[in-house]
Parts: C-alpha cells; sequence; structure tokens
C-alpha cells in the first residue's frame, strides 16, 4: 500500500487497515533515493502519538530526501484520524545535529525552510524530543515543534555563523521569539552550543526530561504527547513580540561593533542580527523572506566556501589514513610533565582541565614552585575575567601534583616532556624516562623542530616515542601537531591523536623533519620578512599588509609578544648544521642588542613600561640601516603586493616541499596548522585553500622568478611544478607519512 506517491513502505513493514504501522513501523525513503539506506525517517504510532524518527548516522545530518520524508509523514499523521500528537526525535546518539554541509552551496529541492514550515503548520500537537545535540536546522526543526523537551545531556545551538551563514529555516524568526532579542543575538553571533538546563532557563524548551536514555526520552515525549494531544498547538511564529526598547537596541548595537571588530571579513553577523531586527518590524512571513534572501547571498559567498572547507579541512585532520583496522586507543588517565616553565605550565593545565591527574617535575625545587604559581595565577587570571569560579579553579589545582624525583612518575600513561629546546637536555631526559617508564607508556616530546629521532634513539622503546608539539601558550592555543618519527609505531600516533583531542585540541599529524610541517612551512616567511627588513621595508608596513590580509596581529608584533630570543637558538643551530644557510642578520643583531620584545619593553616596537601597544622606535631602523649598510645591501620601497607574496609565496613552496616529502598527510592538514598554530585567516580557509584562489600556475612562474633572482631558497618544489602544469588543485593534495 502507497502512502504517497513519492514514497513506499520498506519491504518488510506491515500495515493495519487503516494505513498505520504495525510493530517496526513504516520506513519513508524518497523514490529519488530509495536505495539509500542510511537516509531514512521511520514513523511509527503508539497510542494515539505519531513518532517520527530521523535516522542518518552518525549524527543524524540532514539531507533533501530527509526532509520530504518529514514533511510526508506529518502529513500522513495530521490525515489519520487516530492520530492526536505527533512526536520528532532521532534515532541513535543524537536528534539532529544540522544540515549536511557538503550540500551548502548546491541546488536543493526541499529546504529546511519547508520542512519546518510542516511541523509547524500542523493541525495536531508537534513535540520535538532532544538527545545529544540539536544543532543548526536540526535545532530549527526542534523550534519549528510546537513543544520541546530535552534530556539533561543535550546540546543546543545554531552555529551557521562560523561557517559564514545565517540559519535558512526559520530560525532567526522564531529563536528571538522564544528567548528575546538579547539573548538570541548573543546565541546567533557567537554560534555556541546551550546545555538543556540553560536552554530551559532562556526558555528554548519547554521540559527536561530525567534520565539519560534514548528509550527513556522517548517515553516522556509520547507522554508529554498524549498530554497536549487535544490543546490549541503552540506556534513560536504566533509568539508576539514587544518592541524593542532602548537597553535592546543598545545590545544589538553593541553585537555589531564587536562582530566588526571580531570578523570584519565576515558578513555573517551582521545579517544575523538584521534578522533579528526584523522579527521586531515585520510580519513573520516577510522577516522569513529577509531571512531566506541574507542566507541565499551569503551561501555561495567566497568567505562560506573557506569556513566549509576549514571545518571539513580540521575534521580530516583527525583521521590517521594508515590507522590499524578497528584499532581504539585506550584513554590517557594519568601523565607527568616534565619541566614547569611556561611551556610545561601550560600542559599541566590542559591536563588538569581534562580532569586528567598530571605530575610536575623539575631539576629543582625552587623551579617547581615557580611553575606552580605560575599555573595558580594563570587559573587566578580566569576567575578575575569571569571565566571560571573560585571552586572550580581549586578543582583544578587538585589534578596537578608536584613531584621531585623522575621514580615518582613511572606509573603515568603519558609523559610530556618540556625542558628547553636544548639537544643535550632532551636526551638527558629521555635517557631517564626509558629507565622509568612502565611498559607501554606514551614518551612524548613539546620540541617545536628537533628530530624525534634524536629523542628515540636515547630509549629502549623508539616506537612509543613522538612529538606533540603544542603551541604557546598551551593553555590558551589549540594546535597540537602529533610528530611521528621513523621508528614511531602508528598505535603510538593514533594514541597521541586521541590525547590531543581529548585536552581539547585540534591535533594534525606530522612526519619528523627540522622544525615538523607547521613551523617549517612557516619559517620561510620569517626568513622573507627579516630579509625584506634588509632590502628597505619596515616592520610597520610588513604588519599592516598582513593585518589587511586578515591576521590579528602583524608578524613583528607577534614576534615582540612570544620574544625575539625564542628562536635565536635554532638560527644558530641551523646556521651550523648548514655551511649555506642564509643567516638572518636583523634579528640575530636585535637580540644581540638585548632586544626581546615586550618582556623587556623593546624588540621590533618599543613598548611603554606595564603596555602593549607597540610604538615605532627609530633605533630599530637605525640597527636595520646598519647591518644592510655592512652587507652592502641596496635600499628600496616595496609594493603592499609584493610583500604579501613575497612571505606568503615563500611558505607555499615550502609546504608543497613538506608533502613532496611525505612529511604531511594531506595539504589541508597543513592549512589546519596554520588555521589554529599561526592565526591564518579563517575567511581565507588556510594557507593552500588560498594558493588555489590564485592559482599554481601564477604562483609558479613567480617563484621561479625569484628563484633566478634570490637563488637557492627560492627553489621550486617538484610537487608545486607538477601542480602547475597539470592544473592540480593544491589543497586536494596528499601523500604518506
Amino acid at each position: 500500500m502507497a502512502l504517497h506517491s513519492n514514497f513506499r513502505a520498506k519491504p518488510g513493514c506491515s500495515l493495519d487497515a487503516s494505513g498505520r504501522g504495525v510493530g517496526a513501523g513504516l520506513i519513508f525513503l524518497r523514490q529519488e533515493d530509495e536505495m539509500s539506506e542510511s537516509l531514512m525517517v521511520s514513523y511509527e504510532v503508539e497510542g494515539v502519538v505519531a513518532v517520527i524518527t530521523v535516522n542518518n548516522p552518525p549524527v543524524n545530518a540532514l539531507t533533501p530526501e530527509m526532509r520530504g520524508s518529514i514533511i510526508d509523514a506529518v502529513a500522513h499523521a495530521n490525515a489519520d484520524p487516530a492520530v492526536a500528537a505527533i512526536v520528532l526525535i532521532g534515532g541513535g546518539q543524537n536528534f539532529i545535529a544540522g544540515a549536511d554541509i557538503r550540500r551548502f552551496g548546491k541546488a536543493r529541492t526541499i529546504t529546511t525552510r519547508m520542512s519546518a514550515a510542516a511541523l509547524d503548520a500542523s493541525a495536531k500537537p508537534t513535540v520535538a524530543a532532544i538527545h545529544g545535540y540539536a544543532l543548526g536546522g536540526g535545532l530549527e526543526h526542534a523550534l519549528a515543534c510546537h513543544y520541546r523537551i530535552a534530556l539533561p545531556t543535550a546540546k543546543l545551538g545554531l552555529p551557521e555563523v562560523a561557517l559564514g551563514l545565517i540559519p535558512g529555516g526559520g530560525g532567526t524568526q522564531r529563536l528571538p521569539r522564544l528567548v528575546g532579542a538579547a539573548v538570541a543575538t548573543d546565541l546567533l553571533v557567537s554560534s555556541r552550543h546551550v546545555h538543556a538546563a540553560e536552554a530551559l532557563k532562556i526558555g528554548l524548551i519547554s521540559q527536561i526530561v530525567p534520565g539519560t536514555q534514548s528509550q527513556e526520552l522517548r517515553d516522556a515525549a509520547v507522554s508529554y504527547a498524549k498530554a497536549v494531544a487535544h490543546a490549541q498547538p503552540q506556534r513560536v511564529r504566533d509568539l508576539v513580540l514587544e518592541p524593542m526598547d532602548a537597553t535592546t537596541m543598545d545590545v544589538l548595537q553593541a553585537a555589531r561593533r564587536e562582530a566588526a571588530k571580531k570578523s570584519p571579513h565576515n558578513k555573517a553577523p551582521q545579517y544575523a542580527i538584521d534578522c533579528i531586527e526584523a522579527a521586531f518590524s515585520l510580519p513573520f512571513d516577510e522577516a522569513l523572506e529577509v531571512e531566506s534572501r541574507l542566507f541565499s547571498e551569503l551561501e555561495g559567498s567566497d568567505v562560506a566556501k573557506a569556513l566549509r572547507y576549514a571545518f571539513f579541512a580540521e575534521r580530516e585532520a583527525a583521521k590517521v589514513p594508515d590507522a590499524p583496522p578497528g584499532f581504539k586507543p585506550v584513554e590517557v588517565r594519568s601523565a607527568a610533565v616534565i619541566g614547569a616553565g611556561t611551556m610545561g605550565a601550560g600542559i599541566a593545565i590542559c591536563f588538569a582541565d581534562a580532569g586528567i591527574v598530571v605530575k610536575l617535575l623539575e631539576a629543582s625545587a625552587e623551579a617547581l614552585d615557580r611553575g606552580l604559581q605560575r599555573i595558580r595565577d594563570i587559573y587566578a587570571v580566569k576567575v578575575k575575567r569571569g571565566r571560571m569560579t573560585v571552586e572550580e579553579m581549586d578543582a583544578c589545582l587538585q589534578f596537578v601534583q608536584p613531584v621531585s624525583h623522575y621514580e615518582e612518575i613511572g606509573d603515568c600513561d603519558v609523559v610530556v616532556e618540556a625542558v628547553f629546546e636544548r639537544i643535550d637536555l632532551k636526551k638527558d631526559v629521555f635517557t631517564k624516562l626509558d629507565a622509568v617508564m612502565k611498559p607501554g607508556a606514551l614518551l612524548l616530546t613539546n620540541s617545536s623542530a628537533i628530530d624525534i629521532n634524536v629523542m628515540a634513539n636515547m630509549t629502549s622503546r623508539p616506537q612509543y616515542v613522538a612529538g606533540a608539539h603544542f603551541f604557546a601558550p598551551a593553555n590558551a592555543m589549540k594546535l597540537c601537531e602529533i610528530v611521528k618519527g621513523d621508528q614511531t609505531s602508528i598505535e603510538t600516533v593514533v594514541r597521541a591523536m586521541k590525547m590531543g583531542r581529548d585536552l581539547k585540541k585540534v591535533c594534525a599529524v606530522s612526519g619528523t623533519c627540522d622544525g615538523f610541517a607547521a613551523n617549517r612551512s612557516r619559517a620561510p616567511l620569517v626568513t622573507e620578512m627579516m630579509l625584506l627588513l634588509e632590502e628597505g621595508a619596515r616592520p610597520e608596513q610588513i604588519d599592516r599588509v598582513m593585518v589587511e590580509f586578515g591576521y590579528p596581529m602583524g608578524p613583528f608584533a607577534v614576534s615582540d609578544l612570544s620574544g625575539l630570543d625564542v628562536s635565536y637558538d635554532t638560527r644558530k643551530r641551523r646556521a651550523a648544521a648548514d655551511p649555506q644557510y642564509r643567516k638572518l642578520h636583523v634579528p640575530d643583531r636585535m637580540v644581540e642588542l638585548g632586544r626581546k620584545g615586550q618582556k623587556n619593553g623593546a624588540g621590533w616596537y618599543r613598548y611603554e613600561e606595564g603596555g602593549r601597544t607597540p610604538r615605532h622606535d627609530e633605533e630599530v631602523m637605525r640597527i636595520i640601516a646598519t647591518v644592510a649598510h655592512e652587507l652592502g645591501t641596496p635600499q628600496r620601497t616595496f609594493t603592499d603586493s609584493e610583500i604579501l607574496k613575497r612571505l606568503l609565496f615563500a611558505s607555499i613552496n615550502e609546504a608543497c616541499k613538506i608533502l613532496d616529502e611525505g612529511k604531511a598527510y594531506r595539504a589541508s592538514d597543513i592549512d589546519v596548522m596554520w588555521l589554529y598554530g599561526f592565526g591564518f585567516p579563517r575567511h581565507r580557509g588556510g594557507l593552500l585553500y588560498w594558493a588555489d584562489t590564485i592559482g599554481a600556475k601564477e604562483i609558479h612562474l613567480q617563484v621561479q622568478q625569484w628563484h633566478e633572482q634570490y637563488g637557492r631558497r627560492w627553489t621550486p618544489s617538484p610537487l608545486l611544478s607538477k601542480a602547475a602544469n597539470e592544473g592540480l588543485s593544491l589543497r586536494e593534495l596528499k601523500s604518506v607519512i
């Protein structure tokens, strides 16, 4: 028996005389996708309640076929006189975690707006039963239902702005009607998720259902639906909004200013606020047209495309292609950190924040005390800024345990070495770790450049040695580069990746080489910016060019922040190892003259006592002029375009060399490293994504020209040459580590 011209009953399902499902119920499959068993919507009747269950593992991402199934399932329920109410619920672990992002930018016959409208217009009450994630289009479907209930662990949000979009299924109109303009603005512009408790408090849901299991939620939803079965549906669209008062208007204007400051290249936050204002000034359907028009404009924009790419690149970076099938890494339950300096303290905080006991070891009691105080100070700042309570701080500090001897850390699941970046120190640490750590423990180094094999060769178990390169400050930066040595087992890589994710880091894998994939790919940018100084460019111009490109700070301002002396020893090591190494005379001279950056008030810029505002310093210009005169380097002026290309083309060429040598799995992994490690503008997708907007052919031609002009450091990558000659996409290049 056909229920609708576009549907069929899945074989094996039976119908009763009225066409209602019996037993397992009906499975609705769109005809245009009827062979795809993963895209389905099932329909059952329990008493007088129709239960519509969406099933698209693992997160129930919406597809046009699923939306169509929801529309017809709602119509079928409304046509059945025995059905008095409808429940919409997700199968598996989630309600609906949004639309299938891969389909953005493509033509859709059935939209979220249409399926949400079907739920909204139902003459019979509709109840959204939420567990797991209800995000984006998922939450829009819930908002279109007349009632919303959730398990305590549910998470709800409209994260579209982070992808350069706004909700397109009525979310910008229904949300402010439920929670008010100020809260709606916060949720839309921040893209943050809210837990069920907050959702109940702000009026986003009607009730929290005690329990943890989806079956408990389903039972409660059916009971709830029966209770409201004969009530007038409470449509969110019908809620009357009071005109915005001056306070609310001030909140929206403040949100506009903040969005313009934080995301000047992303129109989505401003458009989201436009839609909220439309909700207060236009009838619902007219405001919905505003949302639809602005959504369509954003969906095909370059910014939205770049942000979608970055979203998928991050998730792809988490995958280890050569991981053993079925291998499931165990959780890290105890950790140790060697070194309580800036990096060691930050890494210890990462473990403490994750609720993992971490033992902190230093060479002396005094150094250990300084490290513990550093940790307390970092937490105290969080408390002062309202990011955590005193009780939460005290709970985190309990996870940090100071120890005095290597023997005290032997039973830890993982140890992270974070001593100063000197090979002799690291060799000594790994010799001691090999003697005390239990079998199978991960032995990780936080080195930012030194060959992993150097440390691995100091142990009898090199298969368990890998890099865990946290970016500074470790407690704040999201990137953790997992580095595979020549003898590192793939199981160790997978375990280290899981550890990083458990610490809420974005992780990507690199093969071992000088600087690994991240720092090695950025090193040419640093080289070129320093050589540009010798040739006549000014730090202020270079910083301005990069800020206008989209960086939050210019590279010289960043250097002042991290300290000019940080990379000094690395340059000396590289110069000693390579007779042809092009020394960077200007930054070396700056360090040798005692200019270390913000830490002592004098770096590439001058800083007033206690201040962080960079100010022009003529002394820097005199140092640069002196070095240029000593080298006999002629001075000239540079266009902004030439500066941008000198910096980024050098790194694009190096990234291609890294891929060609098999030191990264994917070009997109390098993009992730730049996004999270170096602040590359997210609206530009990533270094190699941006390169594709120019084209490998044009970049290769410029690299060849600079190779002829500047010599060895501009030698074109074979992979870049291949991409230019064959018209390949740089961001899609892959290799094997």
